[in-house]
């Protein structure tokens, strides 16, 4: 260790369009520095928490877990609305200690979106109280409560606050915050502050308002505000923060802080005496599935059995005894149970019985249609041995990880679908996925151009020099990168030739790939052994949701914590159509078709393939597979299989 101190008050760029950094590299910049540890605290928020304390311990760095949170005292919108006591709300620094302090940061977080929101997630007093165990506490920036009742000269209100405060989180969990940047407020706070300190014999300690890693990191940060506020960087009066949020070092923190010169070494010292408080580890092996309702006297393990037996005999008839069918079947259901997956199957299959009792049709893609046990309970229509599929691209023992299946239903019956998850396991454990829409390359281009007031036209001739290639994103350097695959000689003379190409080009760089916006995930949902807050953090639902909540943590970090079932359901419109049309034959004509017994041998679907009729036939009405299917002319199913399978990017060629 080079630099004893810890920055505690650092923001990501989940505090989104407001923090730049990248979890991976401030941990990078802390482990430079040889700084023991780096705490996260962005606005309201935890999205980044699980994916920073794996940076940090990739790098050696010890992880601190907190928040930035928004705390009132008039309590929340169900409380009553007051406009003027409703805006009334102040910063909080919370930083978890232990396992106890991580859960209540969880509750804290949550309770925040789904209850105190107003303008901002906000907690009450009364809630902070009752939920601060394990957690360490400080006075908090600026925008916090203490500094605003000293700069507005409410001395006798921050003392009683204070007492509070010192009530609640115990003399060894609070601090009192020291920052300066260079503004008037601040530092005749910290004054007041210091004060305070010698008064009431309270322990201190010194933060940097980090937004941005690096001190060059200034300048796109600036940018990155103006594309947060609509603003252009040339106005005058705009939010600005300047040069100081950065990851800074000991000795630039000494320096920082010579203005107030009795400052004692504690302050800087009690950073790294916070950070060895704190140990949590985030990690989760296990996996947290939720239970289902099976008839008495079964396991879950055992009424799969039955289900698949009895499926058997159903899909194959007299070859249900046939040593092939049975020792798949032993082969699946011996994985399944040995990987502890019993339970997810048979939710899956309980989601499916419903959907065909209410009539509404569905479709498994993926490699879920190669699990016999899925094709014999229902679940799935297509024999995996007749179409040589395999088991182990599903499940496999030697690559843990959680099954998925991608269910398709009407796009006019997918929200019914999920109402029904909600109702059966509760609206405290089943959510909607947060995902994250990021700044590419061509959306950069036009965000900084309105930033910096380049003409429209202008911005959009340079972000359409840059290639748009679903599932392959190009970026801006790879266009200005000589003997790249998508290199612009074109856009590189601008670049070397027009120096505002070059501003352009290089502050859209930096801020590519940054998180602009929060969403949902278009189809996953989450299902939890018990309330989601024990596991994640939750967010107030957009308005496109139908859950009632949703994660604040992306699915890729849900899964890697074992949380519960991730089932995605997909609306598409194609099966829409095709139950419409089944029902208006069955009207017109009285020939009855279902699931399992539309034809797919009729000679006439593969000469509309082939005649490139594919308007509306899901997976191959794009032009490239029109003109594939156009060339290959196929006559058979299989064909149509390996078509769609050699046309993906995902195949390569063998070495």
């Amino acid at each position: 260790m080079s630099d004893p101190f810890v920055h505690l008050h650092v923001h990501s760029e989940y505090s989104l369009l407001d923090g730049m950094g990248r979890t991976s590299a401030m941990a990078k910049r802390a482990a430079e520095l040889g700084q023991p540890a780096l705490a996260l605290t962005d606005h309201g928020v935890m999205h980044g928490a699980i994916e920073f304390a794996r940076a940090c311990k990739k790098e050696g760095v010890k992880p601190l877990i907190g928040v930035e949170a928004y705390i009132t005292q008039h309590g929340r919108p169900m409380d009553g609305r007051d406009a003027e006591l409703d805006k009334n709300r102040h910063h909080l620094l919370l930083l978890a200690e232990n396992m106890t302090g991580y859960r209540n940061l969880l509750q804290i977080c949550s309770d925040a979106q789904m209850k105190g929101h107003y303008y901002r997630p906000r907690v009450d007093a009364d809630y902070l109280a009752a939920h601060a165990a394990g957690l360490i506490c400080t006075s908090g920036c600026l925008a916090a409560e203490l500094p605003t009742l000293l700069r507005n000269g409410q001395t006798e209100l921050a003392v009683e606050r204070l007492h509070w405060y010192r009530d609640v989180f115990g003399l060894d969990r609070w601090y009192a915050e020291f920052q300066e940047h260079d503004i008037a407020d601040l530092t005749a706070v910290n004054r007041q502050l210091f004060e305070f300190t010698r008064k009431y014999d309270l322990p201190m300690v010194v933060t940097n308002d980090v937004h941005y890693v690096r001190e060059e990191d200034a300048n796109p940060h600036d940018i990155l505000l103006c594309v947060q506020t609509s603003s252009l960087v040339s106005a005058a009066d705009r939010l600005r923060y300047g040069g100081t949020y950065f990851l800074k070092s000991l000795e630039q923190m000494r320096q920082t802080f010579l203005p107030l010169a009795d400052l004692p070494p504690s302050a800087f010292t009690n950073t790294v005496k916070i950070a060895e408080m704190c140990d949590l580890n985030l990690e989760d092996e296990t996996y947290h599935l939720p239970d289902i309702a099976i008839p008495a006297g079964f396991t879950y393990q055992s009424y799969l059995r039955q289900l698949t037996e009895e499926g058997l005999r159903w899909r194959y008839h007299e070859r249900a005894d046939d040593a092939e069918v049975r020792g798949r079947m032993e082969h699946e259901l011996q994985i399944i149970h040995d990987m502890g997956f019993d339970v997810y199957f048979l939710i899956v299959w309980d989601l499916c019985m419903y959907a065909q009792r209410r009539g509404i049709w569905w479709n498994v893609r993926g490699s879920g249609a190669g699990s016999i046990v899925a094709y014999a309970i229902g679940v799935t229509n297509l024999d995996p041995l007749r179409n040589k599929l395999i088991f182990e691209r599903f499940l496999n023992p030697g690559r843990v990880t959680m099954p998925d299946f991608d269910l398709d239903f009407p796009d006019d019956q997918r929200e019914e679908l999920i109402r029904y998850t909600v109702e059966k396991y509760g609206t405290d454990r089943v959510a909607q996925v947060v995902t994250f829409g990021r700044m590419k390359a061509r959306a950069a281009v036009r965000d900084v151009g309105r930033a910096l007031d380049v003409p429209l036209g202008a911005v959009n001739i340079l972000a359409k020099m840059i290639p748009a290639i679903p599932g392959k994103p190009v970026t801006i350097r790879d266009v200005l990168t000589e003997g790249q695959e998508f290199f612009s000689a074109e856009l590189k003379r601008r670049y070397d030739e027009e120096e505002y190409v070059r501003r352009l080009l290089d502050s859209a760089s930096d801020l590519e790939g940054v998180a602009r916006h929060s969403s949902i995930h278009a189809a996953a949902v989450i299902i939890a052994d018990k309330e989601l807050t024990h596991y994640t953090p939750l967010m107030r639902p957009p308005r496109s949701a139908i859950t009632e909540t949703v994660t604040q943590y992306e699915f890729p970090i849900l899964e890697s914590i074992g949380l519960g079932v991730k089932v995605d359901y997909l609306g598409l419109a194609t099966l829409t159509l095709m139950r419409e049309c089944t029902r208006l034959i069955k009207e017109r004509h009285g020939v009855e078709y279902t699931l399992h017994s539309l034809p797919i041998d009729d000679p006439k679907i593969y000469e509309l393939l082939t005649a490139g009729d594919v308007m509306g036939v899901f997976q191959v009405e794009g032009q490239g597979m029109r003109r594939c299917l156009m060339d290959l002319r196929p006559t058979e199913f299989d064909h149509i299989t390996a078509t769609i399978s050699l046309y993906r990017p995902a195949a390569q060629p063998a070495d």
